[in-house]
């Protein structure tokens, strides 16, 4: 699962990267959970970067993003109906420069931030739904089995593109072929590390939170020994 993840680059850096315009001003991110809204580029409007919901509305459900899907499995996008019409018509960029899991420990979790080695911003490959009378805009984000970072942390990850697959997410005419963008992305270009257990509480958003500190298994150990 990635249910939380962030988007603090210089917001020059994120037009230039995208090729695309917020419709509003990018303001730094942190810690984004699900229920905010995040900047996206969709496949109906590339030269954009939107503002939907983060959790996926069906057109069809009667739920609100609260409720919606957080993320949506590589493995079963063309048969869920949830996301079915959605992989095939409505694919968008979900724009991120980190994104955070919690790995279990003998004395419970420890919050692990996770990027590229470069720090860059990238894109999460995701799906949109177009909002309702009295509903916006909901996406979700796509997920893939780990690769060997995200692995010793967690079981899953988000489905990270390349710059060279941006594109063909966004703009192809259906999602044949597709499955071959969601694989892992490589390993030797990422790192994790942990951060502190501030980055629990979605209030919480602020520089802080991406920075590393000892992990609480490294600490216990040095207890012990002492």
């Amino acid at each position: 699962m990635c249910g939380r993840t962030s988007l603090f680059a210089p917001p020059e850096e994120v037009r230039e990267r995208f090729d695309a315009e917020p419709v509003r001003p990018l303001e730094p991110r942190y810690n984004v959970s699900p229920g905010q809204s995040h900047p996206v580029v969709r496949s109906d409007d590339p030269d954009a970067v939107r503002f939907p919901t983060w959790g996926l509305v069906p057109r069809w459900s009667d739920d609100t993003p609260s409720s919606g899907h957080v993320n949506a499995r590589a493995e079963t996008l063309a048969e869920k109906p949830s996301f079915r019409e959605a992989f095939a018509e409505r694919r968008c960029l979900v724009l991120a420069d980190g994104f955070y899991e919690w790995k279990q420990t003998p004395t419970g979790t420890q919050p692990y931030r996770i990027e590229r080695e470069d720090r860059a911003p990238f894109a999460f490959a995701g799906l949109w739904e177009p909002g309702t009378e009295g509903r916006d805009a909901t996406f979700t984000v796509v997920t893939t089995e780990p690769n060997a970072v995200v692995e010793a942390v967690h079981h899953r990850m988000p489905a990270m593109l390349s710059p060279g697959e941006e594109r063909r997410w966004l703009e192809a005419d259906s999602e044949d072929g597709l499955a071959d963008l969601l694989d892992p992305y490589p390993a030797a270009e990422m790192r994790a590390y942990p951060v502190s257990s501030a980055v629990d509480d979605p209030r919480n958003d602020g520089p802080e939170l991406v920075e590393e500190v000892p992990a609480e298994e490294d600490v216990q150990t040095g207890l012990d020994e002492f």
